[in-house]
């Protein structure tokens, strides 16, 4: 039997659009990504028209950060009191600061620590809490009810606070190694509750209860089968860690606990910006905290699309 449109609402119309422009884009992808499972995933990723706008926006971060200062090479280590706080113009795109570094050159070099520190933080702390989470929630018993109670006793703690109490005893402040252990010393709280979670319910499956009867140990069977079943969490959590630890990096060189001069990063930027906010030097404020905001905001675009996507392996598992 043929489908008959509501004359009312033109639903059926409109499924059948929707599914067309659905399959257009499958078969828009290279081969390798149409059939099966992935294709699926890589389907529903891209009907997030604002995740794609997200990768369209860090890609152009990611340049802007990276090859911009090969092309717009600016003078970031020595000061110039001849240009103190010039508005923007020919010579200098964004201004210059306080002490006579070019703005957008500032803006670029600021934005490779912020983003080099938040993947590098994201990443060990998403490590972390991933092996974490999984050996608590398959051993189970008083080990994950110690192992989780730890979790929990940190996060009753304000990050912030905490962060800013671990910089404060540095004697020689951070360089980029320490603020990225810093970073990743409170953030893989919430990626190890979330892999927890994600394991109690891995390790009721035939497969590890299979190898467990052939006498696998837990540790393998907590990275053969566990961890790798759990890839869809550990992704989606690294990829909302990266935003976070953008934002708490800014967080810290803002209160004046970040990398020294003359490095600089986003946060630091707003800063030194916030001393001549009322003096109405507005270059100083608004392309650093932009670029936060909107780097942020594409991140947590792309962590959603994944989670949808991997939404659809998870239901299939």
């Amino acid at each position: 039997m043929s489908e008959q449109p509501d004359p009312a609402t033109g639903m059926v119309e409109s499924t059948t659009r929707s599914r067309a422009r659905s399959s257009d884009r499958l078969l828009a992808l290279p081969p390798a990504l149409r059939g099966g499972q992935l294709g699926r995933m890589v389907e529903v990723f891209v009907e997030n028209r604002l995740a794609v706008v997200g990768i369209g926006v860090v890609l152009v971060g990611l340049i802007f950060c990276f090859v911009g200062p090969l092309l717009y090479r600016t003078d970031q280590v020595h000061i110039n009191i001849l240009q103190v706080n010039l508005p923007p113009a020919a010579g200098h795109i964004l201004g210059t600061d306080e002490v006579g570094y070019d703005e957008l050159g500032r803006l670029m070099y600021g934005g490779q620590l912020s983003l080099e520190v938040a993947v590098a933080a994201a990443l060990l702390a998403t490590a972390i809490g991933a092996i974490w989470g999984a050996i608590a929630g398959y051993a189970g018993g008083l080990l994950d009810g110690v192992m989780m109670r730890l979790v929990d006793g940190m996060l009753a703690i304000p990050s912030l606070f905490f962060l800013m109490f671990v910089a404060s005893l540095l004697p020689h402040g951070l360089n980029r190694l320490l603020l990225i252990l810093v970073v990743a010393a409170f953030a893989w709280l919430g990626p190890a509750r979330l892999v927890r979670g994600e394991t109690l319910s891995l390790r009721v499956r035939e497969y590890v209860q299979a190898a467990r009867l052939m006498g696998a140990t837990g540790l393998y069977i907590v990275f053969r089968h566990i961890a790798p079943n759990a890839i869809g969490t550990i992704v989606v959590a690294a990829t909302f860690q990266v935003a976070d630890a953008i934002v708490t990096v800014a967080a810290l060189s803002y209160l004046g606990l970040g990398i020294p001069p003359p490095e600089v990063d986003w946060g630091g930027m707003l800063a030194q910006g916030a001393t001549y906010t009322l003096a109405g030097f507005w270059w100083l404020i608004l392309p650093p905290g932009i670029a936060i905001v909107v780097t942020v905001i594409a991140i947590n675009f792309i962590g959603d699309a994944l989670r949808d996507a991997f939404g659809v392996r998870l239901q299939r598992r």
